[in-house]
């Protein structure tokens, strides 16, 4: 699964030339600000200058992929067809690999038949291929990391001593670093695994859970330490990873807000904007932003509320698109509402009928998207948990296919009994 997941992937980088990406902007197309901050690495100017004009240093994101594209862009040219092939193909990699904690998170909780067309979906839909193959970004490495803390998680009972707990705050370190968005699931995957472990009824179970939490702490602090001390120094305020949320929260409230990203605020779409993000610094530009948009949410709470539901109903059924083709974009949303029906409906009956593991997914689904109802909702926010979507929509096909062949041969044997 995994070598075919690979083949398809890396086969359409070349075929589809995605690796060519448009000049526009001074390549800003070519990784956007995780491509900026990899040039200014690159370049020896350090994690600085998100947009491209010298700027300074910056919190704008989280560390892990910037240096990985600094670390191509220094072997393979800046902004070069070679870098952009390289990049791409290395998030192939990480798709391809999700193959396998798909499989075995779907064997674990429901069955080897799920468990297969989970992951075979996984290798050869071609929406998956789509973030992979064309977005220099952190997007497949967040949904192989998701993946397999998940079934770490889930399997925590299982295995006894402390290197599973090293793993787990080890993992959840490099997660944190990767996108801080991961860590809304932190806390309900720390505490299932704790739980678990800690009824297995092995001797001094709770006490060795409990340690191993807090081992798992220790290690995921000190995964921390270097960037939080790096930020410290930097800026002199404590800055946990990245500091942009503010930012974000005011591009989707404020007048004009509709639920979706307001792009023309964006420092990369707004000059005037790029103008105060220079003049201010990037703190004080975030912090006056977060004010306006604080300000917006405090007025109406009842619009916020509104804003709240439309980004709910944007994050799973899909953002209101501009196209050409008018028919093609609502043909894109409806495949990608129904993806999201299949996955709620799976997860419904998943925890009716208690498979071990629902609950977990139950909290996955639940904690992950809570901050784009809040900021704002993209097609892209969703893919780190698209693996567990998949499995729980392969369940439910598999579970109307078993069904429907029970029907049939009780009509079968109906019809035989007759005769």
């Amino acid at each position: 699964m995994v070598a075919i997941a690979l083949f398809l992937r890396v086969g359409w980088i070349i075929v589809g030339h995605t690796y060519k990406f448009k000049d526009l902007e001074s390549n800003f197309g070519f990784g956007w600000e995780m491509g900026r901050i990899g040039v200014a690495i690159a370049s020896g100017q350090g994690f600085s200058n998100p947009f491209g004009a010298p700027t300074g240093p910056t919190a704008w994101e989280p560390p892990l992929y910037p240096y990985l594209v600094a670390a191509v862009f220094r072997q393979f040219g800046i902004y070069s067809h070679a870098s952009a092939f390289v990049l791409l193909s290395i998030n192939s990699v990480f798709s391809a690999l999700t193959c396998i904690p798909i499989f075995l998170i779907a064997r674990r909780i429901f069955s080897e038949r799920v468990a297969v067309g989970s992951a075979w979906t996984w290798a050869v839909l071609p929406y998956v291929m789509f973030w992979c193959t064309r977005w220099v970004w952190e997007t497949s490495l967040s949904a192989l990391l998701m993946a397999v803390i998940f079934w770490l998680a889930l399997t925590m009972e299982d295995r006894e001593g402390f290197v599973p707990w090293l793993e787990f705050g080890l993992l959840w370190g490099i997660a944190a670093l990767n996108s801080t968005v991961l860590l809304s699931f932190l806390p309900a995957s720390g505490l299932w695994a704790w739980y678990h472990q800690a009824r297995s009824g092995r001797k001094y179970a709770l006490g060795r859970s409990t340690a191993g939490v807090v081992l798992a702490s220790v290690i995921f602090f000190a995964c921390l330490a270097p960037w939080l001390l790096h930020e410290y120094r930097t800026f002199g305020n404590f800055i946990f990873i990245r500091d942009n949320f503010g930012a974000e929260l005011r591009l989707g409230n404020g007048n004009g807000a509709d639920g979706t990203w307001m792009q023309y605020l964006h420092p990369t779409q707004d000059v005037y904007a790029m103008r105060q993000y220079t003049a201010m610094g990037e703190l004080s530009y975030i912090a006056m932003r977060k004010k306006q948009a604080m300000d917006y949410i405090r007025a109406d709470y009842f619009r916020f509320f509104v804003l709240c539901v439309k980004r709910f109903i944007y994050f799973w059924a899909g953002p209101p698109r501009l196209a050409q083709v008018w028919w093609l974009a609502q043909v894109k949303n409806s495949l990608f509402l129904a993806s999201s029906v299949l996955m709620f409906w799976g997860l419904g009956r998943a925890l009716r009928q208690r498979k071990p593991g629902a609950g977990l997914l139950f909290w996955l689904i639940l904690l992950y998207p809570a901050i784009y109802y809040v900021v704002f909702p993209s097609q892209r926010y969703r893919h780190p948990i698209e693996p567990e979507m998949a499995i729980l929509g392969v369940y439910l096909l598999n579970e109307a296919e078993i069904k429907g062949i029970k029907i049939g041969e009780m009509k079968i044997a109906e019809m035989g009994s007759k005769k």
